[in-house]
């Protein structure tokens, strides 16, 4: 991806990329670094977000890592300041951090319910509201980009926690868009479909048998790619996204206007 966009475009940026050790956060990581961002990956397990990094900066890329649940506001907080006293400041966060599993809404439970609502929708807040004073800060505007998804709007049969924190997000950057408009912040969201090279799309779809029903929504007949995001979050973060605020880039091929065969 980076043939797309030119060399140095993020030179100088500090990126938070939360749940960033595997899958779209990854991909997210490795492309905002590759355009000259130093980024911090974060996640719950220390090992798989510090191998991480140590893979993007084996590519000559910069990158380091932090153990995070972004649940626990507090420690949020503290990463934060560790980073901005580590590297400067923070001009990026995005918003990546997520659980989901699907279970009918009759046999789910208070837990499985809170679990999914706490890493989603109360992790989005606790990190976008620590990183406020190091965000309006940033010499280049800084960009919050959170990755929610389209059934947000739709609903979700079997997945309603993730479905219902996720219109909650949606909300929250929609909100902050105007709050913070005039304090130095842009606030956008990223609403994938659904993407086949991750853990996630093989556990919603593929593992109950609903691939291929999935796919038949798709209007361009094929899964999209963890890159298909990672651009999308590239431009929202970049130059190029200086006057987008409050928006929902959606990147499924089409498939929110689409019910399919199946």
């Amino acid at each position: 991806m980076e043939d797309i966009f030119g060399p140095g475009l993020l030179k100088g940026r500090v990126a938070l990329v939360t749940g960033g050790g595997t899958g779209i956060g990854l991909s997210t990581a490795t492309l905002l670094s590759t355009l000259g961002a130093h980024v911090v990956l974060a996640g719950r397990r220390e090992d798989v977000v510090r191998d991480a990094a140590d893979n993007i900066v084996a590519q000559g890329n910069a990158a380091s890592s932090v153990q995070l649940d972004v649940r626990d506001y507090e420690q949020v907080a503290a990463t934060i300041a560790g980073i901005v006293k580590d590297q400067g400041g923070l001009d990026i966060l995005v918003n990546n951090a997520a659980g989901n599993f699907r279970c009918a809404t009759e046999e789910l439970s208070p837990n499985g319910w809170r679990t999914v609502v706490d890493i989603d929708l109360h992790g989005t807040f606790n990190c976008t509201r620590a990183a406020f004073d190091a965000l309006s800060a940033s010499p280049y505007t800084g960009r919050v980009v959170s990755i929610i998804t389209s059934y947000g709007w739709s609903g979700w049969p079997g997945c309603a926690p993730a479905a219902a924190a996720k219109a909650g997000i949606q909300s929250l950057m929609r909100t902050l868009a105007v709050e913070w408009g005039d304090r130095n912040i842009l606030c956008n969201s990223v609403a994938p479909g659904a993407i086949g090279d991750t853990e996630g799309a093989k556990r919603i779809h593929d593992d109950v048998g609903r691939g291929d029903h999935e796919l038949s929504r798709v209007p361009v007949g094929r899964y999209g790619e963890r890159d298909d995001i990672a651009a999308a979050v590239a431009y929202l973060v970049s130059p190029a996204g200086r006057y987008v605020n409050g928006t929902d880039l959606v990147v499924d091929g089409g498939r929110q206007f689409s019910f399919g065969t199946a």
